[in-house]
């Protein structure tokens, strides 16, 4: 099933297919609470050969919490976090779930920085939690270069 999102004033928008999401997480580190504002930022994994975007995101470039360098997509017209990417891993987008334009659909695998959660927005207690990052940024290249 083709879904889509966009900025909050629509001049960036994107399109995937449901079945290529790889998985979905509440990332709670310090880095996303920044970076969102909030509690943590839940992101959808997707092989970046399967994502159309359009429009012209503004990239900012920081150190992620685990010392890798992470590229976070904003549109320049109205502020809104779209996407993001580790350097390191170009092939993979994080597609930041709030601005799917439906996202009734999402199924959440797990969160990752659980330690640095805070109390007001902690983990779904029923979710798988990882007190730091999972190593499964590196499991999953292979299969994305396989797609």
């Amino acid at each position: 099933m083709k879904q889509s999102g966009s900025c909050q004033c629509g001049l960036i928008t994107y399109h995937f297919n449901q079945e290529d999401v790889l998985s979905a997480h509440h990332c709670h580190c310090k880095d996303c609470q920044r970076s969102t504002g909030c509690g943590k930022a839940t992101i959808l994994y997707i092989p970046s050969k399967k994502l159309t975007i359009e429009g012209d995101l503004k990239f900012y470039e920081s150190k992620g919490s685990m010392g890798s360098t992470i590229k976070r997509g904003f549109c320049g017209n109205c502020g809104s976090g779209v996407m993001s990417y580790a350097k390191e891993l170009p092939m993979l987008k994080f597609i930041k779930a709030g601005t799917l334009d439906d996202s009734s659909w999402l199924k959440i695998d797990s969160s990752f920085f659980s330690n640095s959660a805070e109390e007001w927005n902690a983990p779904v207690k029923d979710l798988k939690c990882y007190e730091g990052n999972p190593d499964m940024l590196s499991s999953l290249k292979n299969v994305i270069k396989s797609l």
